[in-house]
């Protein structure tokens, strides 16, 4: 699991291999990530937007980027937590994602992105 810590909100993600697929003829690798927000801040936010860079170590990198996640753009009070699972598919056993979730305080309006920290996607365990 990799953590990571952004102005008061805390996300925490894990990931899954599910098996292999074929779409259109093609082999992908499928991955799923679960993913948990937690705000340890003293403010109400609501998550509006998210930001994915998707590696793939035999394709070109993919931006995702759009409203909320899963459909929804959760209000998290302080000490609430918001969990989700979704996933994607790679052409190769080994891939990588980060990117960054848009919130804003809703006491202040400020906007601020979260961090999400870089975590891999592969069929195997890494060990260092």
């Amino acid at each position: 699991m990799v953590q990571q810590i952004t102005k008061g909100i805390k996300i925490s993600v894990k990931t899954k291999f599910n098996g292999t697929s074929y779409r259109n003829n093609r082999l992908y690798y499928v991955f799923a990530y679960f993913i948990a927000i937690e705000n340890h801040s003293p403010n109400t936010v609501q998550l509006t937007n998210r930001f994915w860079k998707i590696f793939d170590s035999l394709n070109k990198t993919e931006i995702v980027e759009g409203e909320g996640v899963v459909g929804q753009c959760p209000i998290l009070k302080p000490n609430d937590h918001y969990s989700y699972s979704s996933g994607c598919f790679l052409e190769s056993n080994i891939g990588a994602m980060k990117g960054f979730y848009g919130m804003t305080n809703i006491d202040t309006l400020e906007d601020f992105k979260v961090i999400i920290p870089t975590f891999q996607l592969t069929t195997t365990t890494l060990s260092n």
